[in-house]
């Protein structure tokens, strides 16, 4: 556990009228306190967990899988307000993880495939440029280069953005979760199919024996069923445990699943426009 709580602290400070200190739950300065290798947040959207959790990387410092890092990313200047006037309190601080929104993964795909471009292209100058030089010095010029697109081919064989988005994503994981990390995700079930969240499931299950710790907001019950877990459900200007059974979006999809037909018929019948 590297871990320990997160908390909202005074807001005094701070400009009520601008997001996200408009939000109750920010208002109501909640505490969190992290006592399992995995904690889930989960509720409906807008409920903020999403913002609590991007302000806690913001908090950590953690490396990033986007196009910037948490202290220059424009999407998250909110969020880094946010931190500013919250507390952590950790057994063991780490820079061991990473920060990972479901969306910013695209970004990091698009930047591997920029990188090896640019690679490529800086070789063929130097080719340009060296053509009168020996073959001796063309390949100590070209070392370096050939070098970085090895260590490219190495860990991302064709390239992230050459393979399904489930696919690479889980790639991704294993890739990049280590021992004794902190990870924090946000939806990382969004590009994975259900088998492919077990898949997942079965990778957080191994590294829990490497010591990591996870933070996550989801909406997959596939995830939630994580044994061991703690769930925080996010309501209005409160945060509260729940057990996997209680939780909103695993009673939805059971009855759903019990009883398709009837649900869809009940839907519809409740959006008929009313006659009178």
């Amino acid at each position: 556990m590297h871990l320990r709580s997160f908390e909202v602290g005074p807001l005094d400070a701070v400009p009520h009228e601008r997001y996200p200190f408009t939000l109750p739950l920010v208002r109501a300065r909640p505490r969190i306190e992290f006592s399992t290798p995995v904690t889930f947040f989960v509720g409906e959207n807008g409920s903020g967990k999403s913002t609590l959790l991007e302000a806690l990387a913001c908090a950590s410092g953690l490396p990033t899988a986007g196009e910037h890092e948490t202290d220059r990313d424009p999407t998250l200047a909110p969020a880094r307000e946010l931190a500013a006037v919250c507390r952590t309190a950790w057994s063991k601080k780490t820079r061991r993880g990473l920060f990972l929104r479901a969306e910013d993964f695209f970004g990091f795909a698009h930047r591997m495939a920029r990188l090896r471009a640019d690679l490529v292209d800086e070789r063929r100058q130097l080719d340009k440029s060296l053509e009168r030089s020996s073959p001796l010095a063309r390949s100590l010029a070209r070392g370096a280069v050939n070098k970085e697109l090895g260590a490219l081919q190495s860990r991302y064989g064709e390239g992230v953005d050459a393979r399904s988005h489930g696919e690479a994503f889980l790639e991704f994981f294993r890739d990049r979760f280590v021992p004794d990390g902190l990870y924090l995700l946000d939806e990382p079930e969004a590009p994975l199919s259900p088998l492919r969240q077990l898949t997942l499931l079965s990778l957080l299950q191994h590294m829990l024996s490497e010591r990591a710790q996870f933070v996550i907001a989801t909406h997959s019950p596939i995830l939630m069923a994580l044994p061991g877990a703690k769930i925080l459900e996010f309501a209005g200007n409160s945060i509260r445990p729940v057990a996997f059974d209680d939780v909103e979006h695993v009673r939805i999809t059971r009855s759903f699943l019990a009883r398709p037909a009837a649900f869809l018929n009940r839907l519809h019948t409740t959006s008929e426009p009313d006659d009178h």
